[in-house]
């Protein structure tokens, strides 16, 4: 599904050159649940920026699904990134004015959906994720972990085959991460999702079947535990 070969990323601020990433080569199937981990700075965000789409490597090949991405228009890369990927982040990166209904159902919006038919779907999805009841809060109105889980029902509206998941438990106390860790399993476990986890926290990363782990932009460890 995944396949990135001598990817690196360079920035260039004045006359310093920053090499974010270093000729990182990695596959990735269908339905794995991967953790990608590192300390500040590793160079995993901007990592997972390119696999999303969201950034374009300075060098090196990505194949999503076998088909290059580097020869794609800005349009072609969005319209990939939506029906592919859903992106889930610390922050949550809900919008305020919205209730959680609306924000799950945003993504399907670019699809030109129906009102009706996303607002349906949206709430198939908060069923799933067990916000059942809070469909017509807005995000002020919710916990942190409430809030999350509407982050991954807005991730996963849109049946993505890979959710792209940033620190996603980093702005939760202890117990409300693992629950939301748990549905991530879930998700992977009974969808066949394609998860990918980019994390600091080597507990979080030890749930996944596979651990990739970064330094200074280089990639020195790639562990599979195999299915957990």
């Amino acid at each position: 599904m995944i396949e990135i070969s001598a990817i690196s990323r360079h920035y260039r601020v004045g006359d310093i050159v920053i090499e974010a990433l270093r000729g990182i080569n990695i596959s990735i199937d269908n339905g794995e649940l991967v953790a990608i981990i590192g300390q500040s700075g590793s160079g995993k965000s901007t990592l997972m920026n390119i696999l999303g789409l969201l950034d374009r490597p300075s060098s090196g090949t990505y194949r999503l699904g076998g088909n290059e991405t580097d020869k794609l228009l800005p349009d072609q890369a969005a319209e990939l990134r939506n029906r592919s990927f859903g992106f889930v982040f610390q922050a949550f990166n809900l919008l305020p004015r919205l209730t959680a209904l609306d924000n799950v159902a945003l993504p399907l919006l670019y699809r030109r959906q129906r009102r009706t038919d996303r607002r349906n779907v949206a709430q198939t999805w908060l069923n799933r994720v067990g916000l059942s009841e809070r469909a017509q809060h807005k995000p002020h109105q919710l916990s942190g972990g409430e809030r999350q889980r509407v982050a991954i029902a807005r991730a996963l509206v849109g049946t993505p085959a890979i959710v792209l998941a940033d620190e996603p438990t980093g702005a939760l106390d202890t117990r409300v991460g693992q629950e939301i860790m748990n549905l991530f399993q879930e998700i992977n476990r009974t969808l066949g999702v394609t998860v990918v986890i980019i994390t600091h926290n080597h507990d979080i990363a030890a749930q996944c079947q596979r651990q990739l782990e970064l330094s200074d932009g280089y990639l020195i460890k790639d562990t599979r535990v195999g299915q957990l």
